[in-house]
């Protein structure tokens, strides 16, 4: 099968810092990636001009487009080594909680979170001898027409460790941190189901609380933009008549009640 030579390269890249070869399925628009047995994932990529995402199974499955692959494919890697239990360790207990600016909140967010880069509202950092390790981003409070005048839900917008790195317990010292300062009612945060099916803040109380409809995204080589409606696409087709259309596996939102 002829697949563009980053993709060849990325894959290469993934079997040597995961020290593991993958079965690999070729289809006319998807490379199947199965890792051993014993860890019970995949990872799909979707090639340009696919034809949507295929079910998922009971398997770990990363979801991954080509376009994010041409655009972040260092990120991408770190993160799958990092889910996949590899990079260097650093214990929660062995970190200083520090709150952080704007400005050092972008640039941590643009160098190793896959997604937009915003300030929010509340930036938490977890530094280690000095250095930024892991970050947590909040949203103002907000009042919920269902509950109490005095009820305030926040929301976490964006985390994530430092890139070749794993911060065990980092989430719940920065989530712990968080708490102490604004005494919140809920936490809740939206997870990207191309990633995780079943997501481990279940395991710090966070409860599922309800999947979001899967999102639609015209692609022009490494960019996405958003199809918001009929209206949304027509426009972007006929701008960028060269694109193609895209789908991902939406999320699930996740409630901590406290």
């Amino acid at each position: 099968m002829d697949i563009p030579q980053a993709i060849a390269d990325f894959i290469a890249d993934l079997e040597r810092d995961l020290t593991m070869s993958f079965s690999k399925q070729y289809t006319a628009d998807t490379i199947h990636l199965d890792g051993p047995a014993a860890d019970n994932f995949a990872l799909v990529i979707y090639l340009a001009h696919n034809r949507g995402r295929i079910p998922i199974d009971n398997r770990r499955i990363f979801h991954i487009d080509q376009d994010q692959i041409l655009k972040n494919p260092h990120k991408i890697l770190s993160r799958l080594c990092s889910l996949l239990g590899k990079g260097q360790v650093v214990y929660g207990r062995q970190t200083v909680v520090a709150r952080v600016d704007k400005g050092v909140t972008i640039a941590f967010l643009e160098e190793n979170h896959l997604q937009v880069a915003i300030p929010g509202k509340y930036r938490y950092g977890l530094f280690y001898k000095g250095e930024l390790m892991s970050i947590a981003v909040f949203s103002g409070g907000r009042h919920m027409r269902d509950q109490a005048p005095d009820y305030r839900s926040f929301e976490l917008v964006r985390f994530c460790h430092k890139a070749g790195y794993r911060v065990v317990g980092g989430l719940s010292k920065l989530l712990k941190a968080f708490i102490k300062d604004f005494q919140p009612h809920d936490i809740m945060t939206y997870v990207d189901r191309d990633w995780a099916q079943d997501s481990n803040l279940r395991t710090l109380g966070f409860e599922q609380r309800e999947y979001t409809a899967p999102q639609h995204f015209w692609v022009v080589g490494q960019e996405r933009y958003y199809i918001a409606n009929s209206e949304t696409l027509l426009k972007l087709k006929e701008t960028y008549p060269a694109g193609y259309f895209s789908i991902n596996n939406g999320s699930t939102k996740l409630v901590l009640k406290l």
